[in-house]
């Protein structure tokens, strides 16, 4: 907790100031668990915490909680004899004080000693940094100690401070747990942690705030059309069974009882395997395992998310092991289950370091290699403790949208960014629209290039664009014919030469030379089709693949993507999901990393080659390609191959279940790409499913934090999204009838407000309680 030593000199030790610490911004709330009416009641829209020392009484502060009007509010409440501007609680060990998470917001909460034994005073920081966060916390424990021992705290250690972090028994309860104690007598298997108990990686204390228990349905209800107990079990563990409530925000618990979950296999040896949940009346749980469902584990908590789509609806649902034992069971058998459905046949005839390579791949606590914690986390705090200091670019900026006048009925279908040119290029039909980068970092219709057509009048929609030669020109992909490329002249906007490949294979992706041969006169480029890799030259005479740089597959690969690092080395995914290192064109792959089974749609890596970001429909495959240990430790695995029993940790970048519920549609992420520019280390990660833009811290998420994204809802679905180039903050948005530009720091944490569709149109219950196969 002393981790911020010379900012506490600043703030705690002149006796002059009133004001320790100060959060400028969050809401107030009361919480009432016993009320199910009103459980959380909002007391200030707008506020701010403060931190304040007690005038003429050493060693005593005071939290203060401060209304803030919105404009006008101020003058309407001048006639009134009683405003309510403030609330103010001394600060000691009895408010019982600590810190939780709503909807991804960090939140204060500490006991209302005016109210009844159980309510609770909840602020929301929202928009608060963890270091903030950290260091407001510790400020109050600190006061904490400074009232007892009526002493100072310059010269406390962590563990003077650890006596005043509330918690009760031997483990850390949150104030839902506690109250939910009271609601009856639950039974509970061995080892039980409480849901409410949950942190932020999978469940956030504070979004399981004390709710009302449903009750069980007196008479059974329609059950699935074939009893589990009839089908051969693959696992069977218990535990407890949780759904996300859209009006509560928050887990309920579907039975108050233990259950029992199980995987079961409906037609035996055709892998179809199904998660049925049961209790002491029979089965009412039961979903098809897939990677529809967006499974998320959490070993801390013992627990599996996923989602559950019912009639247009995406349900969360939360299962609870009873023991890591159990956990650890069931999580290995829902991976071969799936492994197994993906690819129809038995896991245990994939070889000993592909099936550790999978199951790794569904490990959430991560721990990366040299990754260490920045230093900024001061700087973070003071900026946010002080924000008129801070420039005027962290202003909220507005969007302008590009509307161009291309023409109508066809939407667009691709987006590439200049690397030279400030440009911008959207696809749409046969047409490509021209977007200027404006001063003010906005995009503007400049122009369209209308009617593509082949060299010899034949009109075609390009199916892949990318820039070349300074930005000079695009290379185009046809369908109609796979085994050419043709290059457009951009200044003329006219395709002007065909780049016939080879009249056996075909093209079916293309890459440049290096990440960053746009930059350059670098005239060639690198072309996949379904089982080969080549380079195209197009200086040479007759077909354009380089014969000397060509490596082909006996085997369907079905390759479906090709990215380049600085140095020129390949990252080569394909359909099978599995996915190929390359030191150069022509030669075997120094590393083959298997298939976990999800079909890759695309792949990028970072300019050093260290990391890679693949696509599936569900999730992203973050992967290290740093060699740990043997005799290659510290190499790449484009140069080296990995050793059989050290093969990378594949990572999965997921969307949490309960906000997919509030999206309320399935996950079909486009093409995730890194921020890219010369000299520029990479530090986000861009996607886009549905009308949502997404975006990754990508420092959180080498130190594990796999979940910390930020997000932005458009009227309109999003067709592809990057980053401009040489810019880490701005990114251009190619909506199907519109093109945008949006700062980064404009994206949201994810939250009801910002992912929901009408409340109307979105249901707490699931059908997929009772539901039939």
């Amino acid at each position: 907790m002393n981790i911020f030593k010379s900012l506490l000199g600043k703030v705690w030790q002149d006796p002059n100031a009133a004001e320790v610490v100060k959060i400028e911004m969050g809401q107030l709330y009361l919480v009432r668990p016993g009320n199910i009416r009103s459980s959380r009641e909002c007391i200030y829209n707008e506020a701010i915490a403060t931190i304040r020392r007690v005038p003429a009484l050493d060693h005593n502060f005071q939290l203060v909680i401060t209304r803030v009007y919105e404009d006008g509010d101020q003058e309407l409440l001048e006639d009134e004899d009683e405003t309510d501007e403030e609330r103010v609680f001394l600060i000691s060990e009895e408010l019982e004080f600590h810190s939780g998470v709503t909807d991804d917001e960090p939140t204060f909460i500490w006991r209302d000693l005016d109210g009844d034994v159980d309510e609770l005073y909840e602020f929301v920081a929202s928009g608060t940094n963890e270091p903030t966060r950290a260091f407001f916390e510790t400020c109050m424990y600190r006061a904490m100690y400074e009232r007892k021992f009526k002493a100072s705290a310059d010269n406390t250690k962590d563990s003077d401070l650890d006596q005043f972090i509330w918690q009760l028994a031997l483990h850390v309860m949150s104030p839902a747990t506690k109250a939910r104690g009271k609601t009856g007598n639950r039974k509970s298997p061995k080892n039980e942690q409480n849901f409410g108990d949950l942190p932020s990686d999978t469940v956030d204390d504070s979004t399981v705030q004390p709710r009302a228990m449903p009750n069980k349905t007196p008479s059974a209800a329609a059950r699935p059309s074939f009893a589990s107990s009839s089908l051969p079990t693959v696992t069977s563990q218990e535990g407890h069974i949780f759904s996300w409530n859209l009006e509560i925000e928050g887990f309920v618990a579907e039975r108050e009882e233990v259950i029992v979950a199980k995987i079961v296999e409906r037609t035996p040896g055709n892998f179809n395997y199904w998660l049925i949940i049961s209790d002491e009346d029979g089965d009412f749980v039961s979903d098809k395992i897939s990677s529809d469902m967006n499974p998320r584990w959490a070993p801390k908590t013992s627990s599996l998310t996923w989602n559950y789509a019912n009639d247009g609806r995406y349900d969360s649902w939360a299962l609870q092991l009873a023991s890591t034992e159990a956990y650890d069971e069931f999580k290995t058998a829902f991976a071969q289950c799936l492994w197994e459905t993906l690819h129809g046949i038995e896991f245990r005839k994939a070889k000993p370091d592909e099936q550790a390579y999978v199951i790794s791949s569904t490990t959430e606590d991560i721990e990366m290699h040299d990754v260490e914690n920045d230093g900024e986390d001061e700087e973070e705090v003071e900026t946010e403790l002080d924000p008129d200091e801070a420039s005027e670019e962290e202003e909220e900026e507005e969007e302008d949208d590009a509307v161009s006048p291309m023409p109508q009925g066809e939407r667009n279908s691709q987006l590439t960014i200049g690397y030279k040119g400030d440009r911008s290029y959207v696809v749409r039909g046969n047409n490509i629209g021209v977007f200027s980068h404006s001063s003010d970092d906005q995009v503007k219709y400049y122009a369209t290039i209308s009617k593509i057509s082949t060299p010899q009048g034949k009109e075609f929609k390009p199916q892949e664009v990318m820039l070349h030669d300074q930005d000079t020109k695009m290379v185009l992909k046809n369908p109609l014919d796979p085994h050419s490329l043709f290059s457009m002249d951009i200044e003329r906007g006219k395709v002007v030469e065909e780049w016939k490949i080879h009249e056996d294979i075909t093209v079916d992706h293309i890459a440049p030379e290096n990440k960053f041969a746009q930059t350059t006169r670098e005239q060639t480029l690198v072309g996949a089709s379904h089982n080969a890799l080549f380079r195209v030259d197009p200086r040479i005479s007759g077909s354009k693949m380089v014969e000397s740089q060509y490596k082909q597959y006996v085997s369907k690969n079905k390759f479906s993507g090709v990215a380049t690092t600085a140095s020129g080395k390949l990252a080569v995914a394909s359909e099978k999901g599995d996915i190929r290192l390359f030191d150069t064109i022509g030669k075997n792959a120094k590393t083959a990393l298997p298939p976990l089974g999800d079909p890759i749609l695309g792949i990028d890596v970072t300019a050093s080659g260290r990391w890679i970001v693949a696509t599936t429909k569900t999730y992203l495959l973050l992967i290290d390609t740093l060699i740990g240990e043997g005799r290659y430790a510290g190499n790449l695995g484009f140069d080296r191959s990995f050793p059989a029993n050290a093969k990378p940790m594949p990572r999965r970048l997921q969307l949490r279940s309960e906000h997919v519920a509030y999206m309320n549609h399935d996950i079909n992420f486009s093409v995730a790409r890194f921020n890219q520019g010369e000299g520029q280390e990479e530090n986000a990660i861009v996607t886009a499913t549905g009308q949502y833009v997404i975006a990754w811290d990508f420092a959180k998420v080498k130190k594990g934090q796999l979940d910390k994204y930020e997000i932005k809802k458009y009227e309109d679905m999003v067709v592809q999204d990057n980053f401009k180039f040489g810019d880490d903050k701005q990114i251009i948005v190619a909506l199907q009838n519109n093109v945008l530009a949006i700062n980064k720091k404009n994206l949201k944490r994810p939250t009801r407000n910002s992912l929901a569709a009408p409340m109307s149109s979105l249901h707490s219950r699931s059908g997929i309680v009772n539901s039939p196969y």
